[in-house]
């Protein structure tokens, strides 16, 4: 029974979608054919610009799930974020290996600490929050109370920190895409600035209209 009790626990905290401890918002509820496209652990030199550019051409607004000391870091990169009409959530200030083992009280401080380098960019809090690696666990859940955040997982997660063979990937985000479909992609990772027009162009034929995060959600993205 131990056994199978921490079977449930880890199956809980590891993946986000199973809504043991944050229940978090891992789709759109919609019969419509759209979805979202999210980015995480930016913004970096290599390769948020690129991806900006793709979405650019194609006139898609995504999500991106900043990391707060790579936002102190790329401040202009972020303004050019928001500017272009992007959505803008909260993914911890360090994305540290350790977040999870972090105490509430901590992983609070870290969210505050994105929030304000987000806000002196942008003039906006965000609302939203993708805990980093999709981890959550009592802590986690009682930060997000803490800061009145919303959570937001994935449907479809793109392995593209793993998976570098470009084929592959475009295989595995193309196969039985959904109504309602959040997308987890990373924009500091070249297979996936290489597949992404590709992958756009395929749900556009599909008869899918990519919208940002927060439509397909419909919920505010900010504060």
């Amino acid at each position: 029974m131990l056994f199978v009790y921490s079977l449930i626990v880890f199956y809980g905290c590891y993946f986000i979608r199973a809504n043991f401890f944050v229940k978090a918002l891992c789709s759109g509820n919609t019969d419509e054919k759209e979805v979202a496209i999210s980015f995480d652990d930016g913004p970096a030199k290599n390769y948020t610009i690129e991806v900006l550019q793709v979405l650019k051409q194609h006139n898609i607004k995504a999500a991106f799930f900043c990391i707060g000391s790579r936002v102190s870091d790329n401040k202009d990169l972020l303004k050019r974020v928001h500017e272009e009409g992007h959505l803008i959530g909260n993914h911890s200030f360090t994305h540290s290996a350790w977040f999870d083992l972090f105490s509430h009280k901590r992983m609070s401080e870290e969210l505050a600490m994105t929030d304000e380098a987000i806000k002196s960019i942008t003039g906006c809090k965000p609302r939203l929050f993708r805990p980093p690696y999709g981890v959550t666990n009592p802590n986690v859940k009682k930060a997000t109370i803490n800061g009145s955040y919303i959570p937001v997982g994935w449907s479809v997660r793109s392995y593209d920190t793993v998976i570098k063979n470009e084929k592959k990937l475009l295989r595995r985000v193309t196969n039985n895409v959904k109504p309602g479909d959040i997308f987890l992609f990373h924009d500091t990772v070249k297979t996936t600035l290489n597949i992404l027009p590709t992958f756009i162009q395929h749900l556009q034929q599909k008869g899918y209209n990519i919208v940002r995060l927060d439509k397909l959600l419909d919920i505010n993205a900010y504060d």
